[in-house]
């Protein structure tokens, strides 16, 4: 550890720390203000179309109590899933619930994002699961206990630095997801001018169906007439490491990793081969946009069997079958889906969404619109291959920042290999 570093307890370097609120959302009534739980926290924010609703009186409460987000605000989800980290920068207020730590930092001992950082380092994060969790069976963090943890800091000056450049980093990453995001409104948005409202078909002839008028031509499939799942085993033969994907690991189209593990100690799930072009989709609670489509070489892939391996056969453009299955209506249809099933949780089978239908023309049109779109999901797949480069370094570096094995000099060097 450096000579000027000083160590501190984390209620030390927080001005307040508080639990969420004790109660459910069902306890609160529809209203103005939003509630949020770790459910609809990712890492740049919330979903706010996701949060419960409640009244101004109840969100007064949850003010008082200090269970409101305030712009530089550190939370840790201590419930349930442990262990995710935001730095909260938006000036859109929101109460938590318990399952949602809440650290307002004293910025005179410690710079906010620089806590965010130090608290999401993969050894510290950790290590907190490990030895602040309560016995019970539902994983929880005992907030008591963890007031407690002892962090080894830099002066002030040094945390900011080091936060400048991490989240310099964290921005350009936020930054391809923007875009990402505008590339793929804008991909529906002639999803839908084509195969919804048939804008370049409305001169010629319409006839009917039994999703009404559709352009002549044109046919109504059932997803099942156009794909077939995949079960084909992967075979371990002659391997000693593999890139595993679990229902986790897959996140609105982006693999999160690609880290290899041993194959002695997989979990029994870990079976399925994918192969480039098959579309990768969890059957559990789709709303979690659990997805992906393969566009890289999987050949070291194993997925979870929690996964439908679907391909197309030669009625579908493969990227305009992964276009229909993941837009928000068919995402709905298939959330419904789920909770109409019997089970533990929400879930689809491949059987249970084949009768789903499809609108589809000839394919040489379906290639024709793919054409036209292939240039922004280019855009997109090079940006995620980008971020993982920015995921990886920031990973890789931040816990020798954050101890001092690395100072900033040589980090500087290192980015400036990168950006």
């Amino acid at each position: 550890m450096p000579q000027n570093w000083k160590s501190y307890k984390l209620d030390d370097v927080c001005i307040n720390i508080t639990d969420g609120a004790h109660a459910s959302p069902k306890e609160y009534i529809n209203g103005d203000k939003l509630i949020g739980t770790v459910k609809d926290m990712n890492d740049h924010g919330f979903n706010l179309e996701q949060c419960k609703r409640i009244s101004d009186k109840d969100f007064q409460k949850l003010e008082s109590s200090g269970c409101v987000t305030n712009i530089g605000d550190v939370l840790f989800s201590k419930d349930g899933t442990i262990g995710k980290v935001l730095h909260y920068k938006s000036n859109y207020r929101i109460g938590l619930l318990s399952s949602i730590a809440i650290f307002r930092p004293d910025n005179e001992l410690i710079e906010s994002s620089f806590l965010a950082q130090y608290l999401s380092d993969t050894s510290t994060n950790n290590f907190i699961r490990e030895n602040f969790r309560s016995g019970s069976a539902i994983p929880r963090i005992i907030l008591r206990d963890f007031k407690k943890f002892e962090l080894t800091i830099p002066p002030l000056p040094e945390q900011k630095a080091i936060a400048q450049i991490l989240s310099a980093i964290d921005d350009k990453i936020e930054n391809n997801l923007a875009i990402n995001k505008t590339l793929e409104d804008m991909a529906m948005a002639l999803y839908k001018h084509w195969f919804v409202d048939f804008g370049p078909f409305q001169d010629g002839e319409f006839v009917d169906s039994k999703l009404g008028p559709i352009p002549k031509g044109w046919e109504v499939k059932r997803l099942d007439e156009v794909a077939y799942k995949n079960s084909k085993t992967f075979d371990f033969k002659g391997k000693e490491k593999v890139v595993f994907i679990n229902t986790g690991d897959v996140q609105n189209g982006s693999f999160l990793h690609n880290d290899y593990s041993e194959v002695e100690g997989l979990p029994g799930q870990a079976k399925k081969v994918i192969e480039p072009n098959d579309i990768l989709y969890s059957e559990i609670r789709p709303q979690n946009k659990r997805y992906a489509y393969v566009d890289f070489d999987s050949s070291d892939y194993v997925v979870s069997t929690k996964f439908m391996i679907i391909r197309n056969n030669e009625k579908i453009n493969n990227r305009l079958l992964y276009r229909i299955l993941t837009r928000q209506e068919s995402i709905d249809e298939f959330q419904m889906i789920a909770e109409s099933r019997s089970g533990t949780f929400p879930q689809i089978t491949f059987d249970a969404i084949g009768h789903f239908p499809i609108v589809l023309p000839n394919i040489e049109v379906q290639n024709k619109f793919q054409s036209i779109v292939e240039p922004f999901e280019l855009q997109q797949s090079n940006n995620l291959k980008e971020n993982q480069t920015f995921i990886q370094l920031r990973d890789s570096l931040l816990p020798k920042l954050i101890s001092g094995e690395v100072r900033l000099k040589e980090f500087r060097e290192e980015l400036e290999k990168v950006i």
